[in-house]
């Protein structure tokens, strides 16, 4: 689905506020742990693409509720695992979608900052490693379980990550499944800084009052020179091999078994509610 394609119903699933100059964006999903669908992608595309048509100084992604992002919706995943063709082709779109919303945000002109009020986990991450600045609630964390739901990595695990904390560890934390705490995120490289959860806002105030007083033209020309066409041609390559990876592997027998054994304590939960 595209950005064009996103109605005004779905344009609730990401609000758009302006504060000083900048546009916060805020994902609004939480009965699901803004768990990333078409719709809601769609609707951040097009927000993505209304603060730049709007000239924000600016951006801000962050969410609603106690998670940043729980990552793909492995309910709707395991709802459609006996529909083989269903199935690759939902894959196609969320992670194909994914893709595109992270490369939004890197061909973004302007300083883009991540707000993480909570957990950020599955490909949700690609939200975050396209930030510049990442501003972490000591109650987030980080955490990929791709091995443990027998999916391949999207969301830049591979296309972006590596780059940012060295090959091995990247790997490692994918590998174990590892769980990457604020402080951990901090100490990699990963976090610009980390904050108790009621002082996130402002602590991503205070970072936006300094960019006020920076030239805008310098801003835009860095992160340009940074992101540049061959650089983002290059992790659009990439993430397009996570996408053909993800598709090889998601309607394997294994992995729809793995997607019932994660699921199975939840729906235990909901029936002795």
């Amino acid at each position: 689905m595209s950005a064009a394609a996103c109605d005004l119903g779905h344009l609730d699933l990401v609000h758009l506020d302006w504060r000083e100059g900048a546009a916060w964006l805020t994902l609004d999903r939480p009965g699901r742990g803004n768990a990333l669908v078409p719709e809601l992608l769609a609707a951040l595309r097009a927000r993505i693409a209304e603060a730049r048509q709007a000239g924000a100084g600016a951006l801000v992604l962050t969410g609603r509720g106690r998670a940043f992002s729980a990552g793909g919706d492995v309910a709707r995943f395991a709802a459609l695992a006996d529909d083989r063709d269903a199935l690759v082709g939902w894959s196609r779109e969320i992670v194909g979608a994914l893709n595109a919303a992270i490369l939004d945000l890197l061909a973004f002109p302007m300083p883009v900052i991540a707000a993480l009020n909570g957990p950020v986990t599955g490909g949700s991450a690609g939200l975050m490693l396209a930030a510049d600045m990442v501003v972490m609630s000591e109650a987030a964390f980080l955490q990929p379980y791709y091995a443990k739901m027998g999916f391949a990595p999207d969301g830049g695990w591979t296309a972006l990550l590596p780059a940012r904390i060295g090959t091995a560890r990247a790997l490692e934390v994918q590998y174990l499944n590892q769980r990457l705490t604020a402080a951990d995120c901090l100490r990699l490289g990963l976090a610009s800084e980390t904050c108790p959860p009621a002082e996130l806002e402002a602590r991503v105030r205070v970072r936006l009052s300094t960019l006020a007083g920076m030239d805008p033209g310098t801003l835009a020309v860095t992160r340009a020179n940074v992101w540049s066409e061959e650089h983002l041609a290059a992790v659009a390559k990439a993430l397009q091999r996570e996408l053909d990876g993800f598709l090889a592997l998601i309607a394997r027998p294994q992995t729809r078994e793995r997607m019932r054994t994660f699921l199975a304590p939840l729906a235990a939960g909901e029936g002795r509610r």
